[in-house]
């Protein structure tokens, strides 16, 4: 399996695959609780992952567990915030033009400390420390449409989705995404992960 590999999968037939896997997690029917040695040797030899993900760095949230996926089956990139960053993008543009994964999920979570501070930042001018507050500055031009008189578990609720479908936007403007989304050979999707459930609901 080389890094040049073309796909084995299209975009739909590996969201199928993670809406599928999340299934057994949820169902408690996962099925890598080992990986055998052979499989590790195979994937010596290169990887051929089937999707991209870019997720929160929070320890509740590991999309391998989540998806129920083996080794060399997700490119997964994590960060506070799931948020979009030079160094991010540089990782993302790896992905689709060396890995060439067909598909990419930008995956938020419930509770998102990340998410919640920027809400306080935004409504009540909080303040982080000087590195915590520019990623914050990374997430807080997609609250916008949040509506501050929700109380406040709803509001939180609405701010993480509508952080995800913020870097979302960001990385459907770029031009490598522009062009592969043309091209019919990238999908880019949002979800989120409810902690209290194990279920992720991907967003339209």
């Amino acid at each position: 399996m080389s890094e040049d590999a073309t796909p084995r999968l299209t975009a739909d037939q590996a969201l199928a695959r993670l809406a599928q896997g999340n299934a057994r997690f949820v169902a408690g029917e996962a099925r890598f609780p080992t990986v055998k040695k052979e499989v590790l040797a195979a994937l010596a030899k290169g990887q051929q992952p089937y999707a991209t993900i870019l997720g929160c760095s929070d320890s509740r949230v590991p999309p391998e567990l989540i998806f129920d996926a083996g080794f060399g089956e997700l490119f997964i990139v994590r960060l506070a915030g799931n948020v979009l960053s030079p160094e991010v993008a540089g990782t993302l543009q790896y992905a689709g033009r060396h890995l060439r994964t067909p598909l990419f999920v930008v995956l938020g979570h419930e509770g998102c400390g990340a998410v919640a501070a920027a809400l306080a930042a935004k409504l009540d001018g909080a303040r982080e420390h000087s590195r915590i507050q520019a990623l914050l500055e990374n997430i807080l031009p997609g609250l916008d449409t949040v509506d501050p008189t929700l109380v406040q578990v709803a509001r939180l609720q609405a701010a993480v989705e509508a952080n995800v479908r913020w870097t979302v936007r960001q990385i459907r403007a770029t031009p490598e995404a522009q062009e592969r989304e043309t091209e019919g050979v990238m999908k880019l999707v949002g979800g989120v992960f409810e902690i209290s459930t194990g279920r992720v609901r991907f967003l339209d």
